[in-house]
């Protein structure tokens, strides 16, 4: 008796056409490349906004650039590092001057980023609570975050004018606190005019990133607290701060960066030559570049901010991952 071994059916491809495999791998390239094909178009125009003249700006810095060469920089004589040698040089007038603004504008921004964030997150707390009226009041707060920012600083110019603005009418006319009309836009009064306005400015986004972190906070543990006998303050300082650590982390970087950066507000405000009390260090740039038309020391000055934020940002990021893996552990 013959027996037959009954063999597997091989199935035919059809002339022409890809393995199976080929077709799987296909498919995964095209599952890992697309992510990067939706990003292309946003890191095109990332380099042409930024990359592009951000090295451009790094070339300049190492040339004698000045307005007999602004027609054609490219022609400008190579001066290697000079331009930072003048800019660092604090003994001397110019190093002296970026030196003070310096200053100015670590003092400026560490007053308006701990404003922001403190009366940002009072606000956002104050309305965890529902109340008639919370809607209105969240967007009345958004208000000045919403505003185009010519709009909302030149009313505020007209604000602090010295003989028919609304703050001397206030505080001379009305409430007598002060002997005469003050002058807040140039001065030494013209850094707490320009540190109200960014203050006004800018708590607002504390407000709205503080108030979605706290919607990721279990109700369950104040109510918990409460129970235990914690007052508010304890509730706050033992739930709410904590709680917030990671999202506080990233807006006190963000705001830092923002403010240490502001070129419109004080431009608006005081023009092309700010006061010496308000003269903040991108105002100083812009002066020593399109004022003094010296633009090889403006790009050095401009990538030695670059360098100082980088350096702030890297501390920042690594005291914060040592802070969270210390956490975890």
């Amino acid at each position: 008796m013959t027996t037959t071994t009954a063999r597997p059916a091989v199935r035919e491809e059809p002339p022409g056409a890809a393995p199976a495999g080929a077709g799987r791998r296909t498919g995964r390239l095209r599952r890992i490349g697309l992510p990067y094909l939706l990003l292309l178009p946003a890191l095109v125009l990332e380099l042409l906004v930024h990359l592009v003249p951000m090295a451009i700006g790094i070339v300049m810095s190492f040339k004698q650039l000045t307005q007999f060469h602004i027609r054609d920089w490219g022609a400008a004589p190579w001066s290697g590092l000079d331009n930072y040698k003048v800019s660092v040089d604090f003994d001397a007038p110019v190093g002296e001057a970026l030196l003070h603004s310096f200053f100015v504008t670590v003092a400026f921004t560490l007053l308006s980023v701990g404003l922001c964030w403190l009366i940002g997150t009072a606000a956002a707390v104050f309305m965890q609570d529902a109340f008639r009226g919370r809607g209105l009041l969240r967007t009345l707060f958004l208000v000045p975050y919403a505003l185009p920012v010519y709009t909302a600083v030149i009313t505020w110019v007209f604000m602090f004018q010295r003989d028919n603005g609304l703050i001397n009418h206030v505080l001379h006319d009305q409430l007598h606190l002060t002997d005469e009309p003050s002058f807040w836009l140039i001065g030494d009064n013209s850094f707490w005019a320009l540190l109200i306005v960014s203050v006004w400015k800018g708590w607002p986004f504390a407000f709205l990133i503080v108030m979605a972190g706290l919607q990721n906070i279990p109700g369950e543990l104040y109510e918990a607290a409460a129970l235990d006998g914690a007052g508010m303050w304890q509730q706050i300082r033992r739930i709410t701060l904590p709680s917030l650590r990671p999202v506080n982390q990233v807006l006190v970087l963000v705001l830092f960066l923002w403010t240490f950066n502001d070129f419109n507000t004080p431009y608006v405000m005081f023009g092309k030559a700010a006061p010496e009390a308000a003269d903040l260090i991108s105002v100083h740039i812009y002066q020593s570049s399109f004022v003094t038309w010296n633009f090889g020391t403006g790009s050095a000055m401009s990538v030695l901010l670059l360098l100082f934020l980088l350096v702030v940002t890297g501390v920042h990021l690594a005291v914060t991952s040592r802070g969270r893996r210390t956490a975890d552990a």
